[in-house]
């Protein structure tokens, strides 16, 4: 029998500044198995992340629970842009930007050491260009509406460049057809850190969050759906619920079908890929838009620090969503884009890393992807549960107020949404230019962490040690491991080197080298046994091996 444990009181924003959100998976495994919540989100990636926290600022009591580790799924794998998405002016859903728009906004307000504003470059060539000349002017009206219908509270209108102010943004552009080009200004972000600050955010407002919890059934009680059966590191219990909500992405119908016997599937999974190679290979101090040879769908090629993520595709995918990945095909053909469109050559070792992930698009089974509607869909089935796909990151904070709102009727009780000035953690305070003139450690923890980089730095000040770089090339240091074991729920070496580090994504191989040391410390701070330790090391090198094997050898995905 377990013990119900004392009741944690709810910290409030000035304490969460104070002293560092500690996170112990036993104790949360207890308060999951004890307690009876108002609801239950099933899902950790960015809906849920942020339905979580919804609910926990309204008061609810409120769980969440992620089968693997959160963001593991399509939130560490988008295009990391916070966008109202010019694509959609394009396709006449200008509400959709507008909205989207001010939610960049509000990211840009809650989260400022996450979401940063980003110059987007379209050049203008005489042939083998996005558009030429001709086009170009229709084009600008595009970026004047979308200018008009918010994207002006990012503090720049849009701007018409001469030849000479394109190259000095990407001087290794082929220049022999270049006319010009339009500058426009959207926001970037790392998916999965913000993913991890709204769940640690929910958790600080009295959440009860778990990763490595995946929902093996739903509970009932006189037909409605009352929480679900979780396994959790060999254990086996029920979080009781008098809501739930799907939150799963792509594999939402698994669950609806839990719910409902006669559920029809409903999403339609639309495949996107990335590669990484480094900055002085093409030498773009923005994100350049350029066309791929033979298919409709522009790429993007976006300055990371020292590396340059090429990106992105919109395809059907018929696979298994627990194995995506970028193929030897979708690499060649971005590698064929950039080659087109810059001078040099990209081969495929040049690639230091690739993610592939699933868009959970809802809608018809006919017609390209591409054309399909981003809208969110947010339904209340038979047995109560509320089921919420489709969407994107950009909007993902109205998304949770909206499936807060559908939970809050099932419950009968009544409540306004806190989080469109809700700052995130680490987020209230924190000064951009200041951390941006600190330099070296303190500027990269800042950038990461917000106010909360001190946390890091205080182990640091504790074991000098700590300072020293975990990943060959990396900036990250050992203390951002041992934070991540003790206030982030990480628990294996790919948790800390795919998500709350990016390496495996801009130094795949470096990596790899790093995950012997990575398991090392994680065993120290969570108490492992040494054949735990050793399994999440091969675990990990055996994923690296697969992930390289269908990109370089054209392996099956």
């Amino acid at each position: 029998m377990i013990t119900m444990p004392a009741r944690k009181p709810r910290r409030s924003a000035a304490a969460a500044r104070r002293t560092p959100l500690l996170l112990d998976r036993k104790a949360l495994k207890r308060q999951l198995a004890d307690d009876t919540f108002d609801v239950l989100v099933i899902g950790g990636g960015i809906t849920g992340a942020y339905a979580v926290l919804d609910a926990a600022s309204r008061g609810l009591r409120a769980a969440l629970v992620e089968k693997d580790d959160f963001a593991s799924g399509t939130s560490s794998k988008s295009s990391k842009m916070v966008h109202g998405g010019l694509r959609y002016i394009e396709q006449g859903n200008v509400n959709l930007v507008r909205h989207s728009l001010l939610e960049r906004h509000r990211f840009r307000k809650n989260a400022p050491h996450l979401v940063h504003r980003l110059p987007f470059l379209f050049p203008i060539l005489e042939k083998e260009g996005v558009f030429d000349a001709r086009l170009a002017k229709g084009f600008e009206g595009l970026l004047w509406t979308y200018d008009l219908v918010g994207g002006w509270r990012i503090g720049k209108l849009h701007q018409r460049l001469t030849v000479p102010e394109v190259l000095a943004q990407a001087p290794t552009l082929r220049a022999e057809n270049l006319k010009g080009g339009l500058m426009y200004f959207d926001a970037r972000t790392d998916d999965a850190r913000l993913v991890l600050t709204i769940v640690r955010t929910a958790a600080a407002l009295g959440a009860t969050v778990l990763n490595g919890a995946r929902a093996e059934g739903l509970l009932t009680h006189l037909g409605k759906v009352a929480g679900a059966r979780v396994s959790a590191d060999g254990d086996t219990f029920d979080i009781r619920a008098r809501a739930v909500v799907n939150a799963t992405g792509v594999w939402t119908d698994e669950l609806d079908a839990k719910a409902d016997d006669g559920h029809e599937p409903q999403v339609r999974p639309a495949k996107g890929v990335h590669i990484v190679v480094p900055w002085d290979k093409v030498r773009i101090n923005c994100t350049v838009t350029v066309p791929i040879p033979g298919r409709a769908r522009r790429a993007t090629c976006t300055r990371w620090g020292n590396s340059v993520v090429l990106g992105t595709t919109d395809e059907d995918y018929r696979g298994s969503p627990d194995d995506v990945h970028c193929t030897r095909e979708e690499m060649d053909f971005l590698l064929e884009g950039a080659n087109t469109a810059f001078e040099g050559k990209l081969t495929p070792d040049d690639v230091v890393g690739s993610i592939g992930g699933l868009r959970p698009l809802v809608g018809g089974k006919e017609g390209a992807t591409l054309d399909m509607r981003r809208d969110h869909h947010i339904t209340v089935g038979r047995t109560g549960m509320v089921t919420v796909t489709g969407g994107k990151l950009t909007t993902s904070r109205h998304m949770g107020e909206l499936v807060v709102d559908k939970v809050m009727a099932v419950l009968g009780r009544k409540g306004k949404s806190r989080t469109a000035n809700l700052p995130l953690l680490g987020g209230a305070g924190y000064d951009a230019e200041a951390v941006a003139a600190s330099g070296g450690i303190a500027a990269h923890l800042g950038e990461r962490f917000g106010t909360e980089a001190r946390f890091v730095g205080d182990l640091i000040q504790d074991d000098p040690a700590l300072a020293a770089p975990i990943v060959a090339g990396l900036p990250y240091t050992k203390a951002e491991v041992v934070y991540a074991a003790r206030a982030e729920l990480a628990r294996s070496v790919d948790d800390v080197l795919s998500r709350r580090m990016r390496a495996r994504l801009f130094a795949r191989d470096a990596s790899v080298e790093a995950a012997e040391a990575v398991g090392a410390i994680l065993g120290q701070e969570l108490n492992l046994p040494e054949a735990e330790v050793e399994r999440s090391v091969s675990d990990y090198l055996a994923a690296v091996r697969h992930e390289k094997s269908v990109l370089l050898e054209g392996a099956a995905a």
